[in-house]
């Protein structure tokens, strides 16, 4: 294959995990939508459309494969094309976050019991713009930009942590809350997570573009090699 057609074929297969990162933006922000308003419609709609996602995901995957056998890239191609493989792999695992919380909201149903639902809606932000930038450092292979966006995991940790303890106190207080508490930590359990999987994003990004294998500590902010 020659020199310009193999560059746009990585073009493409970067162009489709765009487009799948979109959809995974969306299903969180939709999912925890429909926890705010307990839109069980949507819910159920965020549910079966992750199915979409996994689609799109193996799609891709067949497409670097094909890429793979056939053209045989070496050094900065082979670099772009393994990345592309762990981060489709990192947005499916993101699109099951979204959907994990869509059948909480579908479990929970009418309960009225309160629920932190500022803070999830700001952790919920922060993570898809943090995937949001993450998808734009890969494309740019801009370290800078990646190193930045592991850096805001730690605001996203705080208000998991200050969701966690106020549900704990919560079900100390009223067990009869427990059931309920439980449902609301594995919101924001999957929020926090998704979070983390846009720092290896961030890693891959580096991979990309120095052929370096990091990773990022989270006990004490430093880079590290695996």
């Amino acid at each position: 294959m020659p020199r310009l057609t193999l560059d746009r074929e990585i073009h493409l297969v970067q162009d489709e995990v765009l487009l799948l990162g979109s959809m995974v933006e969306q299903a969180m922000l939709k999912a925890v939508d429909a926890l705010k308003h307990r839109d069980l419609a949507a819910a159920r709609l965020i549910r079966n459309n992750d199915e979409l996602i996994n689609e799109k995901r193996y799609a891709i995957e067949n497409r670097v494969l094909i890429l793979f056998a056939t053209q045989q890239p070496m050094a900065h191609d082979l670099r772009q094309l393994a990345a592309v493989l762990e981060i489709i792999t990192e947005l499916e695992r993101m699109g099951d976050y979204a959907k994990g919380i869509a059948k909480t909201v579908i479990i929970i149903d009418e309960d009225e019991t309160p629920i932190p639902i500022r803070e999830i809606c700001s952790m919920a932000d922060m993570a898809v713009s943090m995937l949001h930038r993450a998808l734009s450092a890969f494309m740019a292979e801009d370290v800078t930009l990646a190193y930045s966006i592991h850096e805001e995991d730690d605001k996203v940790d705080e208000l998991y942590n200050y969701v966690y303890r106020k549900t704990i106190d919560a079900m100390i207080a009223n067990p009869d809350t427990i059931d309920h508490g439980s449902n609301i930590m594995w919101v924001v359990h999957n929020i926090e997570r998704m979070a983390d999987r846009v720092t290896n994003i961030c890693e891959r990004t580096v991979f990309i573009a120095t052929g370096e294998l990091l990773e990022m500590s989270s006990s004490d902010d430093e880079w590290e090699e695996e």
